[in-house]
């Protein structure tokens, strides 16, 4: 009975838990589970199958807010970034490939991002997500000078670019779960 219940949770789920192979992709360890990332991973693992299915198609359809972009690009480079999402996610579906478009946009230097893919109970075998207080993806963490300035949480308060704008302006945003 024990080994029925993880099953049938992963077919309810969609999403095995079986077959878990490591890759070697720019020289960092990617975990790929069934079709779930975990761990480190780049824009090009997205770009990849099963991922591209989802990401390509919502990558190209979307056209961020032009003033929202201005802001961004006035400011985005200031900042650390790290983004938690899951590749079986729907939230982390629809914002991931919109938040690496406002990023290429922008001109973001992408050395300064860290991309973490989690599983189900968000975590990685390597536990990133402990030091940052990770209860819902995507979550995408802005860090000035070694230090957490704000965080988008899931979705968007106006839309990801407006919301972006006001974290990296320094106005005032509170994702749905801050306090």
């Amino acid at each position: 009975m024990t080994k029925f219940i993880p099953f049938m949770v992963a077919v309810l789920l969609g999403c095995s838990t079986i077959n878990i192979s490591k890759e070697s992709k720019n020289n960092e360890q990617i975990t790929t589970q069934q079709s779930m990332l975990l761990g480190k991973f780049k824009k090009a693992d997205l770009l990849q199958e099963p991922y591209a299915e989802w990401f390509e198609p919502r990558y190209e359809k979307f056209a961020p807010n032009a003033k929202a972009m201005e802001t961004i690009k006035d400011h985005i480079n200031d900042y650390e970034i790290k983004i938690f999402m899951g590749t079986w996610c729907g939230d982390s579906k629809r914002e991931t490939p919109r938040f690496f478009k406002i990023l290429d946009e922008s001109g973001y230097n992408l050395d300064k991002l860290t991309a973490i893919a989690v599983d189900y109970s968000k975590s990685t075998p390597e536990k990133y997500e402990e030091k940052v207080n990770l209860n819902r993806v995507p979550t995408i963490i802005f860090y000035k000078n070694g230090k957490e300035v704000n965080r988008f949480v899931e979705f968007a308060q106006e839309s990801l670019e407006e919301d972006i704008a006001k974290i990296v302006s320094g106005k005032d945003y509170k994702n749905s779960y801050a306090e």
